[in-house]
């Protein structure tokens, strides 16, 4: 993962207990197709972060609030319900889970040959991590 600065902020790894396990990847005229599945444990978050290619995630179990880099929430996502996040650096967010149950998100990277599944952001500023 790469980390991304900006002046003297440091990039927010994710939380304590947050794993990622890929069950399968390919590769497809020059697109990685990566399937993970991502447990964030109670209180927890992935970290600011953006990805190269677009991502689709499912949510298995819990509820997934997720944030823009202006701080503002863009969805709470419950058990049964899916999104779709926007490839580049302009689309830094946070998924945080203010459950009490874990997230289990299954989630479908698209992204150019060779790139990481995310890249790390500062904080933008935002009071809540």
């Amino acid at each position: 993962m790469a980390v991304i600065g900006a002046g003297t902020a440091a990039a927010t790894p994710a939380g304590p207990g947050v794993s990622g396990t890929v069950l399968t990847r390919t590769t497809v005229a020059g697109k990685d197709y990566v399937l993970r599945q991502i447990t964030i444990p109670p209180g927890q978050s992935t970290g600011w972060h953006f990805h190269d290619g677009t991502l689709y995630g499912f949510v298995a179990e819990g509820t997934l609030s997720h944030f823009d880099s202006a701080c503002r929430p863009d969805g709470v996502y419950r058990a049964g319900s899916s999104l779709a996040e926007p490839s580049g650096d302009n689309h830094v967010h946070i998924g945080r889970n203010l459950g009490t149950l874990p997230v289990i998100l299954d989630v479908l990277y698209v992204l150019p040959h060779g790139a990481p599944l995310s890249e790390d952001a500062p904080n933008p500023g935002c009071d809540f991590e």
